[in-house]
């Protein structure tokens, strides 16, 4: 991925928001019935919820996130979850501590 593009992910508020939730997301979220948060991750419909924007915006910035390898999506049946891509993270660490 190309750094322009995922500091260009990390520009939005929003979306900054969204990536510290799904860091700690038992904290943020209320319990899933149907998955857990550290192998699946978090409903879409949750981030929705918590972020209180429309679905298609959340939907647009998770996309933006997952282009950026910061988060990963798993799907089961008609719903998507997402969390946090770790090696995407230590990836940007490395941008930052090695080229900026």
């Amino acid at each position: 991925m190309d750094q322009v593009e995922i500091f260009k992910a990390l520009s939005n508020k929003t979306r900054l928001q969204i990536l510290t939730w799904l860091k700690e997301p038992a904290e943020n979220f209320p319990e899933q019935p149907n998955a857990d948060f550290e192998n699946v991750g978090v409903c879409v419909g949750q981030i929705q919820i918590k972020a209180g924007l429309s679905q298609s915006t959340i939907s647009e910035y998770l996309s933006i996130l997952q282009r950026a390898d910061l988060v990963c999506a798993t799907r089961v049946g008609q719903w998507t979850y997402y969390k946090r891509n770790k090696e995407g993270l230590e990836k940007l660490t490395q941008i930052i501590n090695s080229e900026l």
